[in-house]
């Protein structure tokens, strides 16, 4: 295809707030596409083709932008085009060489001016088409949070969530129509939010406030009772030592074979917002507990496969990253997971039983990388003294598969 769009952003005071180039762009389009309420904002004209966004917007947008092939052609944006909005679609769609754009002051620059807040001491969490989860990810007190909202409903689903998480004196504001002569806001407190109306364009400030939450941080190893587990689950030292070896990157995608509760699938997500994984699990109520971490601790998108492996692998995307916390002397399970790797990606696996310990010995001959014994113990009562309790030892093969290396493990 090689159709060019350039993307104008349009902020809420229509044809008027639009500087001098962008209003010479629109005028000299063949054809102008945007959402109704974009294109209402626009002087009438006959002669130039308007067209509404087709929904669904992805499945429909190739053959639309097809149509007008060889023409000028102008997508109307709100604010910032790349904020959230369809800039960032049709780069992916047609690529960043056929895509120009040009935008306006973005509601989330809006938003810190009205709140006073600055760049440097705000997060901003898109819940656009999101599931609201999102937000728990980002929880800390004393954090500022600028949420972007899909609707009216969102800042009362925010409100309720934040409640949920300990974080319910946090004060909220919604800031709705910014820039526009209807502006507006509503200020409150997470806790007695309620279903107050607000308008459907709106962005929500929060300034997070711990009512006895545990903060949980951002690095690897959260408590073990941040998750509901059945006891099957990668302890939280021994977590740790997986996740500085499986080298969380963003955009990069990880396998969690034999997932338990999913926490390294969980905190491997936790890392930055574009971290993907991939929870294999055999056990049907396990897989649901995944599903209810991964919501619960702000990663709602990771994805669970109910099955066992190997079978519950084929066709998964190739993985940059593959943790086995179970199954590795299942036939199959470590050979398939070897061939699936991509080059340069890394593998962990852990074992507690001589058996697996067995297989990562002769794993460990073949590939090298690293084989380890992670002992942990716990201080613990011992009558009326204190001692120190084992846990199981824990054998660990991390390794990075290279370019050259055979495809069988």
């Amino acid at each position: 295809m090689s159709t060019q769009v350039t993307v104008v952003g349009i902020g809420a005071d229509g044809w008027s707030g639009l500087v001098a180039h962008a209003r010479e762009l629109v005028e000299a389009a063949d054809a102008v596409l945007g959402g109704g309420r974009h294109l209402a904002m626009l002087p009438e004209r006959g002669d130039q083709i308007r067209e509404a966004w087709p929904s669904p917007l992805r499945d429909a947008l190739p053959a639309l932008l097809e149509r007008f092939d060889g023409q000028r052609v102008v997508a109307l944006a709100s604010g910032d085009p790349l904020v959230s909005g369809i800039a960032t679609t049709l780069v992916e769609v047609l690529g960043a060489d056929a895509v120009e754009v040009v935008p306006a002051l973005s509601s989330v620059a809006l938003a810190r001016a009205r709140m006073r807040w600055s760049a440097e001491s705000t997060e901003v969490v898109t819940l656009v088409g999101r599931d609201p989860h999102l937000v728990a990810r980002s929880l800390a007190p004393g954090l500022r949070l600028l949420v972007l909202s899909s609707d009216e409903t969102t800042p009362g689903e925010v409100a309720s969530l934040l409640t949920s998480a300990g974080y319910g004196g946090s004060p909220m504001s919604v800031l709705a129509d910014l820039g526009s002569a209807a502006e507006s806001r509503t200020d409150g407190i997470a806790a007695a939010w309620g279903s107050q109306p607000v308008p459907a364009l709106n962005v929500i400030a929060v300034e997070l406030v711990s009512s006895g939450a545990r903060a949980l941080g951002f690095t690897a190893g959260l408590p073990d009772d941040a998750y509901d587990h059945d006891g099957q689950i990668t302890k939280r030292d021994v977590r740790a030592s997986a996740m500085a070896r499986l080298v969380p990157m963003p955009g990069q995608l990880l396998w969690d074979v034999g997932a338990g509760a999913g926490s390294v699938a969980i905190e491997w997500m936790r890392a930055h917002p574009t971290c993907r994984a991939v929870a294999v699990e055999a056990k049907d109520d396990r897989a649901a507990r995944i599903t209810g971490n991964a919501e619960t601790l702000g990663v709602p998108a990771l994805r669970v496969v109910t099955g066992r492996a190997p079978e519950a692998l084929e066709g998964l995307d190739a993985p940059h990253a593959i943790f086995v916390g179970g199954g590795s002397t299942v036939d199959g399970v470590l050979e398939a997971c070897w061939e699936a790797l991509r080059p340069g990606g890394r593998l962990v696996v852990h074992g507690v039983t001589l058996q697996t310990e067995s297989v990562l010995a002769l794993r460990f001959a073949r590939h090298g990388g690293e084989l380890t014994r992670l002992h942990v113990e716990h201080a613990a009562p011992i009558g009326t003294f204190t001692g120190w309790t084992p846990a199981r030892a824990v054998t660990q093969w991390a390794v990075t598969k290279s370019d050259n290396q055979e495809a069988g493990a």
